[in-house]
């Protein structure tokens, strides 16, 4: 096992996906996620790889896309508005059936917004990442250490489906330092063969077509069932949840990412002064964690998160009326104190108490 190094988090995304074997990186700089691909600019060409600055996230985000193609492990990594500028091109991916990896360390919005940390893009990320019937893997990790873990495992979640992954992170996360163990450096000849790819023949098969065009209406519609069908082996085997003093808690804070920081701290506050309280912190964001809120007996939920309340919407759908749910929410860069969050636990133990 590696030592343990202080490294920055969009650093630590960077040499993690590296290690995982990605040798092709194509992207655009913008705060606060700059030192990811200054970080790959510096260090790829040491693993005789390919870091390119397209002229545009556009143009990035179709080389990714001609990388993947070619079976080779690819990944591009932006902020809020230049991940907006790729949908078009992850769309035309998840189309085509390419595995790849995007990171979004994300800023406030909408539009320019602010370069300071949020998590206003969760509904671009598992409700509109392009047009059409498709999702995407999207984990977001809460810490640097879980930031390399879960972009090294991407690339494999991505390869063993056949599908663009998403890593959620934040400007918070990206810009924090923390001591993180790195994971071992892959032998690129014991990843996965991709027999689909377009690498060449060589005389000994036909041809391979990567494409996301189907002029006909009934060969689109069977390969749609046919990935929704890889969908829901998703949906069984790769969900992603921590659970943290959830067993006796009246109330449960649901909280993602950076945020979820945040209200263990205040789960932990809110224990000392007597409240039963805990913490439910998805860390898969598609596929949600649905069942690890169904089988909660709480009385109440809080949801926090650092927008103007998006995740909140499936923890509803979740809890299905079976108890209230409450949302507690800082945005434009904004980023919610523990206190804060305590105050509503309190608030909302005295609620349902009565």
């Amino acid at each position: 096992m590696s030592e343990r190094v202080l490294m920055k988090g969009n650093e630590a995304l960077a040499e993690a996906a590296m290690r995982a074997g990605c040798r092709y990186f194509f992207g655009y700089p913008i705060t606060p996620q700059t030192e990811l691909a200054a970080y790959m600019s510096k260090h790829m060409p040491k693993r005789n790889g390919v870091y390119l600055q397209a002229e545009s996230e556009i143009a990035a985000i179709n080389m990714v896309y001609g990388a993947a193609s070619c079976g080779k492990r690819a990944m591009t990594s932006s902020s809020s508005p230049g991940i907006s500028l790729k949908t078009e091109g992850i769309s035309y991916m998840a189309g085509a059936d390419l595995p790849a990896v995007i990171i979004n360390v994300q800023r406030g919005g909408p539009g320019l917004g602010s370069i300071q940390p949020s998590q206003s893009d969760y509904w671009q990320a598992t409700r509109a990442m392009g047009h059409g019937d498709f999702y995407l893997p999207v984990f977001a990790p809460s810490t640097v250490q879980e930031a390399a873990d879960l972009v090294y495992e991407a690339f494999d979640v991505a390869d063993k489906y056949r599908t663009p992954v998403v890593i959620l992170a934040d400007g918070m996360l990206g810009q924090m330092m923390e001591p993180v163990v790195l994971p071992d450096e892959r032998n690129l000849e014991d990843l996965p063969e991709k027999p689909w790819a377009t690498d060449g023949h060589h005389g000994k098969r036909t041809h391979n077509i990567v494409n996301s065009l189907f002029l006909d209406a009934q060969e689109l519609c069977d390969k749609n069932v046919e990935r929704f069908a890889r969908y829901d082996q998703i949906k069984r085997d790769e969900v992603r949840v921590e659970e943290y003093l959830t067993q006796d808690a009246d109330v449960v804070v649901v909280a993602f990412g950076a945020a979820a920081r945040i209200a263990r701290s205040a789960v932990n506050d809110a224990r000392s002064k007597g409240i039963k309280a805990g913490l439910i912190r998805p860390i898969t964001l598609w596929p949600y964690p649905v069942q690890a809120i169904e089988n909660c007996n709480a009385r109440a939920f809080l949801v926090v998160e650092m927008n103007m309340g998006q995740m909140v919407e499936d923890v509803r759908l979740a809890v299905n009326g079976a108890a209230p749910v409450e949302f507690f929410g800082r945005t434009g860069g904004v980023i919610p104190r523990p206190d804060e969050v305590l105050e509503q636990i309190v608030a909302i133990s005295e609620k349902v108490g009565e």
